[in-house]
């Protein structure tokens, strides 16, 4: 078996090694054990919620099961939005959070990531130790009787905690009374607490996609499918969209006029509202190198310094901690603001983006001008090999060359896939013939050299 936690926990198809029933049983042995060991106290308890996927009450109590045969108690707190679930193990001082989600993915898939007590990400050192539990053994033989044996509780109010939560995000200042919003809710974690955070403001709200049925997750629906969202605010007149993920830590959103707004949108209107109230510690804001080439424009427009990193949200949360920025996130919609929670939420940046709406008294179409998409093109290359790419003369020459052509209008960006034998080629300029010109060059030169 390889490395079973990743970059975002583990995920696969459900019932499939390893997100089958016997290995939640041991993950969960194994982390109630990792965190009586790391945090003394008389009684433990761990938390779990999960998304809307019918697969998740089977892994929910084979979780529940090895969690409490360590002595450990178990708080469950049902379909909840993955950033819910971190703030309330902090806010409940819970000695960690389990999510059961695969997130985007369709409903034949499923996931867990654990968060620390802190609400942020397990530390990889506490990842390291469960999966050794595992891998060797050796939890098998740690067996508590009796009294030591864990219960498990149901938290009845956990959506509401959550929904207050957020809700306390809003300035006090702005009023969210006589907007129409429709949501996409993908039908997973946020069906109920959406609706429930902007009816409570006062909007008057439209769901969609808001009736789970286990299987239904994700299904040309929620951030990734806003055909239909797109259509419903053009129906009821909206002021804007919002769309969510399966577990509800992304946002995409739709203006007024059925305009797509992505993740790069939201982050330009933040970073320009957080900049003039004060709040943009440092002048910075982190996205990563999948940005468009027009976030960059924008933010130097702006005067705000824009710092890349690696695809993934951990790797956009690394770089804002270690160097004190309060805002950053995807182009795919997973945006975190650190002022607020410490993990990407997609109610609070919809939250963020109406007071931006709010504050300059302007629709969505308008404010979403303040970045404009570059022209973009993606070739996926099947690759037998992952040479370094700096060590590959002729594949070298050509990227410098199309970088000459682009003359500082656009970017190339060749990268590995993670999980795939795939090399990317992407170009961004400022008009298409261009980049579909060098974007095919770029993929045959990778085809002879490494194809």
């Amino acid at each position: 078996m390889g490395r079973l936690f990743g970059t975002d926990g583990i995920r696969g198809v459900a019932n499939n090694d390893p997100m089958t029933a016997e290995m939640m049983l041991e993950i969960g042995r194994a982390a109630a054990h990792v965190c009586k060991r790391h945090h003394k106290k008389q009684r433990h308890n761990i938390m779990i919620g999960k998304d809307t996927r019918v697969s998740g009450y089977m892994l929910e109590s084979a979780l529940t099961a090895g969690i409490c045969s360590m002595g450990v108690d178990v708080q469950l707190l049902g379909p909840l939005p993955t950033p819910g679930i971190a703030y309330l193990t902090r806010c409940m001082r819970s000695d960690a959070g389990v999510v059961l989600s695969a997130s985007h993915n369709p409903c034949q898939d499923n996931g867990i990531k654990i968060f620390s007590r802190t609400g942020y990400k397990l530390p990889d050192k506490e990842e390291d130790e469960i999966e050794d539990l595992i891998t060797s053994g050796r939890i098998k033989d740690i067996r508590p009787t009796a009294d030591d044996i864990g219960k498990a509780k149901r938290i009845d109010d956990a959506a509401g905690r959550y929904i207050v939560f957020c809700k306390n995000t809003f300035p006090e200042e702005y009023s969210v009374e006589g907007m129409k919003i429709v949501l996409d809710c993908a039908n997973g974690a946020s069906y109920r607490v959406g609706p429930d955070v902007f009816t409570e403001l006062g909007a008057e709200v439209t769901a969609i996609h808001n009736e789970p049925d286990g299987l239904n997750i994700n299904d040309n629906c929620g951030s990734q499918h806003t055909d239909d969202l797109r259509k419903a605010v053009l129906e009821t007149e909206a002021d804007l969209g919002l769309a969510f993920d399966g577990d509800g830590d992304r946002l995409i959103a739709v203006d007024e006029k059925g305009n797509e707004l992505t993740g790069d949108h939201i982050i330009a209107i933040c970073a320009r509202m957080y900049k003039d109230m004060g709040l943009l510690e440092g002048n910075r804001v982190v996205a990563t190198v999948m940005s468009n080439f027009g976030l960059r424009v924008a933010m130097k427009e702006m005067g705000i310094e824009l710092e890349l990193t690696q695809v993934g949200d951990r790797y956009v949360l690394e770089m804002m901690k270690e160097n004190g920025a309060v805002m950053g996130g995807e182009a795919s919609g997973h945006l975190i603001f650190l002022n607020h929670h410490t993990t990407g939420d997609g109610l609070i940046a919809a939250l963020q983006l109406i007071s931006a709406m709010r504050r300059y008294d302007k629709p969505l179409s308008e404010l979403g001008g303040i970045m404009k998409m570059y022209p973009q093109k993606l070739v996926n290359v099947e690759v037998a090999q992952k040479p370094p790419i700096e060590d590959i003369p002729e594949l070298r020459k050509a990227i410098l060359e199309a970088e000459s052509m682009l003359n500082g209008g656009g970017r190339v960006l060749i990268r590995y896939s993670g999980t795939q034998n795939l090399c990317r080629v992407m170009v961004e300029g400022p008009d298409e013939d261009t980049i579909h010109r060098l974007t095919d060059s770029l993929a045959g030169m990778v085809k002879k050299c490494i194809g």
